[in-house]
């Protein structure tokens, strides 16, 4: 069990570990190493704010534990975090990788909400047809 931050303060990760799950701050220089192999690492140091972003990314965390990671880290950080668990498929990905396809996973998530919020208050280009006899 092991929850990978990347992008977060050292502020951050400190608040993070008193949730009491193993923690570590993803440095740079990891991220074109496979996630199967950061998994294996311990603390290091590093430059930890480069990759445009935060990501939390959870490995072995039941669905009780990713249920109170979630909610606790949103309040406790600052701007927008991208939550992931990892899989058998994306375990052999280098971070960047995995970075990559989670960026391009909350653009259309987030594409899709704004879209159905617009459809909610009939704004945008969509066609009204619930009168029509």
């Amino acid at each position: 069990m092991k929850v990978l931050l990347v992008g977060f303060t050292s502020e951050e990760v400190e608040k993070v570990k008193e949730l009491g799950y193993p923690v570590l701050p993803v440095p740079e220089h990891f991220r074109g190493l496979k996630v199967s192999e950061i998994l294996e690492k311990d603390f290091e140091e590093g430059k930890l704010d480069w990759a445009g972003g935060k990501f939390l990314i959870m490995h072995g965390l039941s669905n009780e534990d990713i249920k109170r990671v979630i909610p606790a880290v949103r309040e406790l950080a600052e701007g927008r975090v991208i939550f992931a668990t990892t899989t058998e498929t994306n375990l052999g990905w280098t971070l960047e990788e995995l970075l990559a396809e989670l960026r391009q996973e909350d653009e259309y998530f987030r594409a899709m909400r704004e879209v159905k919020r617009q459809i909610k208050e009939r704004k945008g280009p969509f066609l009204d047809i619930g009168n029509v006899k």
